[in-house]
């Protein structure tokens, strides 16, 4: 298994935010999280990324637990084995689209300008690695987002409403090129998503409540 979450809880203070979350995702798997705003699906995907911490549980990423790191040890263990895509997109307005691209690689001491060249051909850009994001419309900003998210090759990748502030026909583009790129690189893919469309491309779908995750009954994206 990829990646392994046992009974995960996370509170503030007296307030449960989601509680008894276990989850099993293979390499190669696309697995979708969807529930009502507020359950707590960003959240609990911070917690996969080891970004934010949990208050009960375990998360096991290829037979390390998360919860024995400390925080340069998560540090390095995202550099080296997680993909984010972010529904803001989040690349840097003073680096061009290729600097974007390369900058995990470049983290990782591991520069690969023809790796960078060969995401951007994936995701349909490869002639605007010169422009500056402020260049860019906000579907071409998600796709150079996607492409950073996996030019250093991770093994889990994970996705908080990547369409969310897209038309429905960008939307549709950048899932292609996201599920097809995921799939590509064998990369465990976890989708965050209001989005009914989106979660329907998933081989699971998962229903995030207050008892946890469950299979969703078809239709159920809030």
């Amino acid at each position: 298994m990829s990646l392994i979450v046992h009974q995960l809880g996370k509170r503030y203070g007296n307030t449960p935010v989601f509680s008894q979350v276990s989850l099993r995702v293979a390499p190669g798997e696309f697995v979708a999280i969807v529930g009502e705003s507020g359950v707590g699906k960003s959240s609990l995907l911070n917690c996969l990324a080891a970004l934010d911490d949990w208050s009960e549980g375990r998360i096991e990423h290829q037979g390390v637990d998360l919860s024995g790191l400390n925080d340069t040890q998560r540090a390095h263990w995202r550099r080296e084995h997680l993909g984010f895509v972010f529904q803001a997109f989040h690349v840097l307005p003073h680096l061009d689209v290729a600097q974007n691209v390369g900058l995990p690689l470049l983290l990782l001491g591991r520069p690969d300008p023809a790796r960078v060249q060969a995401m951007l051909d994936a995701v349909g850009l490869g002639e605007l690695g010169a422009r500056l994001p402020a260049e860019l419309s906000g579907g071409q900003l998600q796709r150079v987002a996607i492409a950073r998210a996996l030019a250093h090759r991770p093994s889990l990748l994970l996705a908080d409403e990547p369409t969310g502030n897209l038309d429905p026909t960008t939307a549709r583009q950048v899932m292609d090129v996201l599920q097809q790129q995921a799939a590509d690189s064998g990369a465990a893919l976890i989708l965050v998503t209001h989005s009914d469309t989106a979660a329907a491309r998933a081989q699971r779908v998962l229903h995030l409540t207050a008892q946890g995750l469950q299979e969703a009954p078809t239709g159920t994206a809030a």
